[in-house]
């Protein structure tokens, strides 16, 4: 009979718990200081730009005078780059996603196209910028417009759909798709009344998910030339226009000259993160409340 030595099971055992914790209080000690550090920002901001934000400020166009100055040709511009963005990336978002989930047969071209749109995801966003710059605005001669913005953030933010479409549809039960084939109906009817409507929930929160990000990026399109100057307010997806993450950066960088402009980008700012903050909102709520349990 082996005889287990008790003092040495104790003494591991204390080891382990003293671990657990120290990495306990470690992993607190990164949450909070991540935690002070938001709150710090947040407080900074809205102390810096919540007196400047009125009816006039957000109804105004833009002016080399701070105190008369607006954000209504930023607010348009950001809305007319989301009509841009939206269409194109559900589109070859969905679309791609469906494709590698139903049709692709399981093999390299599939593994090489998942593998591409991965690495896709981690690239970072200027040389999106660099490609639209290339492609959209030189290549294809549309210059610095709506259009051609709005086409390089759709490039940006197309990886993040795809992943988040293939995922709602793995999660569609199979027995779904069988119970669908045994009644006579064909792939693409199981896809349209089976597969798409159990998973459209996850679609439509990974794509808000995805505009959030386009609308707060802000590298691409200063790679390719997006003014922040006193231009009229954009008409249609052919004007040239700015939005808020580009007056925020310009008036960052005029703050240095104007002090003013400091306040300006802070409620800007504030602006931006109310517009983010009801996007994801309505993914959560959309996700929560539509979500299917088989």
């Amino acid at each position: 009979m082996k005889y287990v030595d008790t003092t040495q099971v104790q003494k591991s055992m204390t080891s382990r718990l003293q671990l657990n914790r120290i990495m306990r209080i470690i992993f607190l000690v990164a949450t909070l200081f991540g935690l002070v550090v938001l709150l710090v920002l947040f407080y900074r901001v809205l102390s810096d730009g919540l007196g400047w934000i009125n009816i006039k400020f957000l109804t105004n166009k833009l002016s080399t005078d701070p105190y008369r100055a607006g954000i209504m040709g930023a607010i348009l511009g950001t809305l007319w780059l989301i009509m841009v963005v939206a269409p194109v990336t559900m589109f070859l978002g969905i679309g791609t996603a469906i494709y590698l989930e139903e049709y692709a047969r399981k093999g390299r071209l599939q593994s090489f196209i998942q593998t591409n749109i991965s690495n896709l995801a981690g690239v970072p966003s200027i040389v999106f910028g660099i490609l639209g710059l290339t492609v959209f605005v030189r290549g294809m001669g549309l210059g610095n417009i709506i259009l051609a913005g709005g086409l390089t953030m759709a490039l940006l933010v197309l990886p993040i759909v795809v992943v988040a479409s293939q995922e709602s549809l793995r999660s569609v039960p199979q027995f779904l798709r069988e119970a669908s084939y045994g009644m006579g109906a064909t792939k693409w009817q199981t896809i349209k009344k089976v597969v798409l409507p159990a998973s459209i929930p996850g679609i439509m929160t990974g794509v808000i998910l995805a505009l959030s990000r386009a609308i707060g990026e802000t590298a691409p399109l200063v790679v390719i030339g997006i003014p922040a100057l006193l231009i009229p307010f954009p008409d249609n997806i052919f004007d040239k226009f700015t939005v808020l993450p580009m007056q925020i950066y310009y008036w960052t960088i005029d703050a240095a000259l104007v002090a003013e402009y400091a306040n300006l980008a802070a409620a800007t700012i504030v602006i931006l993160l109310l517009v983010l903050l009801i996007m994801n909102s309505i993914a959560v709520i959309i996700r929560n409340k539509f979500q299917k349990r088989y």
